[in-house]
Order: C-alpha cells, then structure tokens, then sequence
C-alpha cells in the first residue's frame, strides 16, 4: 500500500474549543497498535472527554476512545485504554512545568495522518467560565445574522 503524502484529518476535538481557550497547539506522535491503526483508517475515534497527562517524564493520552477493528478479533486492545504520546524530552518538561505553574490542562484537539504516520495534535487550555461561553455563542449568532442580511441585501 502506498504511503500518501499531506494530511488527512481523522476526528477533530470540537467540545475543547467549546470549553477551553486553546493559547498553544503541538503535534506528537503516538504508539498505537496494527489494529488501532486500521481502525483510525476507518474514522472510528472519539475525542470527546479526554485529556492528556504527564506522568514519570512520559506523556499519556486518557479517554480516547479508538473503536475496535472487526476482523481484528484476538489482536484488538482496550478501545479505552491509555496510550503513550511521542514528544522530546525537553517538550514535555516544558508542558509540565507550565500545566503545574499556570493550572493549564492539555487537551486532544485533533488526530490526523500526516505522511502515512497518525499524529495528534495537543493544545494547552485555559478553562472557560460560562460567561465566556455565552459571549462566544452571541458573537457567533451576531456573526451569522450580519452575513444573513448582508446576503438578503445583496439579492
């Protein structure tokens, strides 16, 4: 099978923009196993409600869910299970210290295919208070009803 070049979004992590403000984005790698990969072939992961933790140096994906693959049978994992992120060392010290000193969370925004290879990209979040998510939705709905009569206008 040949290796096609440029990305390919797999699934993208709506619910963090909706409730953090995303301030920096990484991509790493991931290890993941013959059937979880064929399984992202196939669109079958889900990002909601999960988070990425830093533990003994090593950075981990928590709540990821990556369907099994159906003719997988013996060899599929834990659809659930935690999975080891590949970043550099000094990266991951930095997102540490950071998350510890600011009381930032790291979040999975995105997982796509970058040359063949998966990749995830991870964002460091500041929490949204409701307030502010009642200001982004007014200013979405303000945004869509200015191009509606700018539309209506037009014709």
């Amino acid at each position: 099978m040949a290796i096609t070049k440029g990305i390919k979004v797999i699934a993208e992590n709506r619910k963090a923009f909706h409730d953090y403000f995303i301030e920096e984005k990484y991509e790493c790698g991931i290890v993941l196993s013959g059937t979880e990969v064929k399984s992202m072939r196939l669109g079958k992961v889900n990002l909601k409600d999960s988070y990425v933790s830093v533990k003994e140096g090593e950075i981990w994906l928590i709540g990821v869910h990556i369907s099994p693959y159906e003719m997988g049978n013996r060899f599929n994992l834990d659809p659930m299970r935690s999975r080891k992120l590949l970043m550099h060392k000094r990266e991951i010290i930095k997102l540490y210290s950071i998350t510890k000193q600011d009381g930032l969370t790291l979040v999975p925004t995105k997982c796509y295919f970058k040359d063949g290879k998966v990749k995830f990209e991870i964002g460091l979040a500041r929490g949204k208070k409701n307030y502010d998510k009642r200001d982004v939705m007014a200013e979405k709905q303000a945004k869509r009803d200015i191009d509606r009569a700018i539309k209506y206008n037009n014709r």
